[in-house]
């Protein structure tokens, strides 16, 4: 088993550093991650200047761009020994809900089933989340799982561990993604010579955080797991548009 690591939060962040240590004890890995934080950056790919690759004093490769860009170039040509699947993280902070939709580690596994790889995003919830290592059990555990029961190529996992010691988790669930509320307002500033700035609101807080979804398995002592689609057909609604549109070019 040969994993890829990868995250959104840098190659020297300390859940990176967690889960790649926690996974070379059960697998050949290779670590390739952005060379500073790149939170939120979601599925953006570098097209309009060339990245480089490098290696950092860690052992890790450091990338100069988005995490998407870190794990397509390690999956078309950056290794030698093409990864059998790619784990991202541990992120800092949530992935819940909407989180997924700019989340840059749930990104990073996006990539890699684009890729035709299973793939597992990692995160620990909180503002300033410590227990990194209950997160890095999990995956060890998840891991374990996968190699007795492989996924099927086409499967994301999202993983949120509450930051708790390891012996306070309730054990595992498995949910749907909830939602939250609109975002904050924009938070006006100024610059140094007094122009207007804008900082992005904070992310709303829980709206459809019920049981079965991933905030209330959180909120509940529980490790959410949520399995992830990326096709965004609506197949429902395709009769209905079909009966709307109109029935000819005008």
């Amino acid at each position: 088993m040969h994993i890829l690591v990868s995250n959104d939060d840098g190659y020297l962040a300390e859940g990176l550093v967690a889960l790649a240590a926690a996974l070379s004890e059960h697998a050949t890995i290779s670590v390739v991650a952005p060379d500073k934080n790149r939170s939120a950056a979601s599925n953006s790919l570098t097209l309009d200047m060339p990245l480089r690759a490098t290696l950092a004093h860690n052992g890790f490769m450091k990338v100069d761009g988005t995490p998407t860009d870190c794990v397509h170039l390690a999956i078309t040509g950056l290794l030698e020994q093409e990864p059998n699947m790619v784990f991202a993280g541990i992120n800092h902070g949530a992935n819940l809900g909407d989180d997924v939709l700019y989340s840059g580690t749930v990104a990073a596994a996006t990539e890699g089933r684009f890729l035709g790889l299973p793939a597992v995003a990692m995160s620990l919830v909180g503002d300033h989340p410590s227990h990194f290592d209950t997160a890095a059990q999990v995956a060890v555990i998840l891991l374990k799982e996968i190699i007795a029961s492989p996924l099927p190529d086409n499967t994301i996992l999202n993983v949120n561990v509450p930051d708790v010691p390891f012996s306070e988790l309730k054990g595992f669930k498995a949910c749907r993604l909830g939602q939250r509320h609109k975002s904050e307002p924009i938070i006006l500033s100024e610059d140094q010579r007094g122009r207007r700035i804008y900082w992005v609101g904070a992310a709303g807080a829980e709206q459809d955080a019920g049981e079965g979804t991933d905030f209330h398995a959180i909120n509940n002592g529980y490790v959410s797991v949520t399995p992830l689609q990326l096709d965004l057909t609506w197949y429902e609604r395709i009769e209905t548009l079909s009966n709307w549109l109109p029935k000819a070019i005008l």
